[in-house]
C-alpha cells in the first residue's frame, strides 16, 4: 500500500519561509520521480517542483530561485524548502510519486495547506 504523508504546512507572513516534508512508504523510493504540486482556490492543480529518481530537478517559473526540492532516498523523504513566500503561493500542496518507468501512474498525498498572509 502506497502512502505519501505531507507535513510542514501552516500560516506564514509574506517573505517568510516554510519547509514541507513528504514521507513515502510502500514504494521502492529510488525508482520514483517525486514532485510537489499545489492547488489554489478555484484553480487547477499545478506542478511546483519535481525531482527525478536520479536527482534532476525542475521548477515552475513562478517559484524559481525561491523554492528548492530535495530528496533523501535512504529515508524515503522528499522536501520542499520555500523562501520569500508570496500570497500567491497560498494553496494546498500535494506530494506526488510516479515510477520513472511508467509515468502514467500517479500516487498522491492528502495535501497540506499553506497560507501566506499578513
Amino acid at each position: 500500500q502506497v502512502q505519501l504523508v505531507e507535513s510542514g504546512g501552516g500560516l506564514v507572513q509574506p517573505g517568510g519561509s516554510l519547509r514541507l516534508s513528504c514521507a513515502a512508504s510502500g514504494i521502492i523510493f529510488g525508482l520514483y520521480n517525486m514532485g510537489w504540486y499545489r492547488q489554489a482556490p478555484g484553480k487547477q492543480r499545478e506542478l511546483v517542483a519535481g525531482i527525478t529518481n536520479s536527482g534532476s530537478t525542475n521548477y515552475a517559473d513562478s517559484v524559481k530561485g525561491r523554492f528548492t526540492i530535495s530528496r533523501d532516498n535512504g529515508e524515503k523523504m522528499v522536501y520542499l524548502q520555500m523562501n520569500s513566500l508570496k500570497p500567491e503561493d497560498t494553496g494546498v500542496y500535494y506530494c506526488n510519486a510516479r515510477p520513472y518507468r511508467n509515468l502514467a501512474v500517479n500516487y498522491w498525498g492528502q495535501g497540506t495547506q499553506i497560507t501566506v498572509s499578513s
